[in-house]
C-alpha cells in the first residue's frame, strides 16, 4: 500500500476556495495511486474565528487556567478545521474518516504546551486506508497514556505529519504552505531569492532553527530518523516544491552539482551581555540563569571575558542575575543573528573570510560569531540585520 501523509496548514485551509485547492491535491494523489492521510492545522491565523491564538483570546486570564486545560481549548481549532475538511471531500464523493490525535495513536508525554510524542499507534489509520478511506488526522494534538489531550507546540502539526509518515512508512510527507517552497533567503529582504529544489534535513533543520519558518525543525528531525522524504510545497500550485532527503549533493536541472551554501537565514531581537574581568565566576552565572529559565545562545567563555546572548525580553532578568554577583555587563540590545547555512561548508578554507569581507563592504560590525559543522553564525545590530543577509546572499552567489 502506497500512503502519502499531506499536511496544510492554517492559510492553506482558512477559505473555501483554499480547500478546494487542497482538496484537488488530495484526489491528484489518489488518481496517483496513493492511499491518503490528511494532516489539517486550525483555520487561519489570529483574528480568524477558529484560529488557535482566538480561541486562546476567549481566555481572560490564561494562567488562571492552566496549562491541561488550555491544550483542551487550543485543541479545538484542529477539531474544527479536519470536521470542515472532511465535509468538502465527501462532497465530491469521496470516503472519509475523521481521527482526533488521540483516534490516530499519537500518545504523548503531559508537558502540556509543547508535548513530545512517545509513539505512534497507527493501526487504525491503518484500517481506514484498507476500506478505501481519506483519512482526515487533526494536527498539532495528541493524549497521554492517561487520557489527558495534550497539544505539540507551535508548528505542531508539521510534527503530526511527520511522525505519523514514519509510522505508516509514507512514500512522501508534503506539507502544503503559502509558498512555493524553501528560499535561499526571506524573499521579503532578497527580491532575488532563489527556491532549491533539493536540501538535505540537517540544512533545513538549521535553516528552521535559525529563523526560516516554513517547516518546524522537530518535523524534520523525526522524518530523519527513517529516511521519509518531505516534500514543502504550495498549495496553490502543482510544481513539487523543494524535496527534503537525506542526500548531500543537489540536483538542480537534471545535473548533480555539489553546492557549499544553501541560504542565508535570520533571527531578531536578542540582547548581548558582555563581561570582561579576572577569574569571572561564569560558572555561577550559567547556574542562576538556568535556574530561572532563561536560554543562552552565543555563548563565549575565556579566562578573563563570557559572552553571550538572550532573548530580548529576557534582558532585565539576565542583567539582574549578573549585577547580584556583583558584575556590571555591557549590554548591547536590539541584536539579530545571521547564519550562512550548508552541508558543503565544513572543513572549506576561505567561507569565514568571504563573510567577514561582505560585512565589512557593508559596513556592517560582526559583534560575535560562532560555528558548526553547517552552520556560521553572525551577532549583528537589528538596524543592519536586512543588509547583512543580501551582502551573504550576493557573497555566495545564491541567485544563481
Amino acid at each position: 500500500m502506497r500512503i502519502l501523509v499531506q499536511k496544510f496548514g492554517g492559510t492553506s485551509v482558512a477559505s473555501r476556495e483554499s480547500r478546494l485547492a487542497a482538496v484537488r491535491h488530495v484526489e491528484r494523489a489518489l488518481a496517483e495511486g496513493y492511499r491518503v492521510v490528511v494532516v489539517v492545522s486550525a483555520m487561519g491565523r489570529k483574528g480568524d474565528p477558529y484560529a488557535t491564538d482566538t480561541l486562546l483570546s476567549a481566555v481572560d486570564e490564561t494562567d488562571a487556567v492552566g496549562k491541561r486545560e488550555l491544550d483542551i481549548l487550543m485543541s479545538c481549532g484542529e477539531t474544527i478545521s479536519a470536521v470542515v475538511f472532511a465535509s468538502l471531500l465527501r462532497s465530491r464523493g469521496h470516503e472519509v474518516s475523521v481521527l482526533t490525535g488521540a483516534q490516530a495513536g499519537i500518545v504523548t508525554n503531559n508537558q502540556y504546551g509543547d508535548a513530545r510524542i512517545l509513539e505512534v499507534r497507527p493501526e487504525r489509520i491503518l484500517e481506514a486506508l484498507e476500506r478505501g478511506c481519506v483519512v482526515v488526522v487533526t494536527g498539532f494534538q495528541g493524549v497521554t497514556l492517561d487520557g489527558d489531550v495534550t497539544t505539540l507546540g507551535r508548528g505542531g502539526s508539521d510534527t503530526t505529519a511527520t511522525a505519523l509518515g514514519v509510522a505508516l512508512g509514507a512514500e512522501y510527507v508534503d506539507i502544503f504552505t503559502d509558498v512555493d517552497g524553501i528560499m535561499t533567503a526571506d524573499p521579503r529582504i532578497v527580491e532575488d531569492a532563489r527556491r532549491l529544489r533539493r536540501v538535505t534535513y540537517t540544512e533545513i533543520c538549521n535553516l528552521a532553527y535559525q529563523g526560516a519558518k516554513v517547516i518546524h525543525p522537530r518535523a524534520v528531525e523525526i522524518a530523519m530518523q527513517k529516511n521519509v522524504p518531505i516534500r514543502v510545497r504550495s498549495t496553490h500550485s502543482d510544481d513539487e516544491g523543494t524535496l527534503v532527503t537525506s542526500a548531500t549533493t543537489s540536483l538542480e536541472s537534471g545535473a548533480l552539482s555539489d553546492r557549499f551554501v544553501t541560504g542565508i537565514t535570520q533571527a531578531a531581537s536578542f540582547a548581548q551581555l558582555v563581561m570582561d574581568g579576572p577569574e569571572l565566576p561564569y560558572g555561577r552565572i550559567f547556574v542562576e540563569t538556568a535556574r530561572r529559565g532563561i536560554s543562552l545562545d552565543f555563548i563565549y567563555v575565556s579566562q578573563d571575558r563570557v559572552a553571550y546572548t538572550v532573548p530580548e525580553r529576557d534582558a532585565p532578568a539576565a542583567i539582574a542575575i549578573v549585577r547580584e554577583l556583583g558584575i556590571e555587563p555591557r549590554v548591547v540590545p536590539d541584536c539579530a543573528r545571521v547564519a550562512v547555512v550548508g552541508a558543503g561548508i565544513a572543513g572549506v578554507p576561505g567561507i569565514m573570510a568571504k563573510i567577514v569581507s561582505a560585512l565589512e563592504e557593508e559596513g556592517v560590525e560582526i559583534l560575535q560569531s560562532a560555528d558548526s559543522h553547517t552552520t556560521i553564525w553572525c551577532l549583528v545590530r537589528r538596524p543592519d540585520m536586512e543588509r547583512a543577509v543580501r551582502a551573504l546572499h550576493r557573497a555566495f552567489e545564491l541567485s544563481q
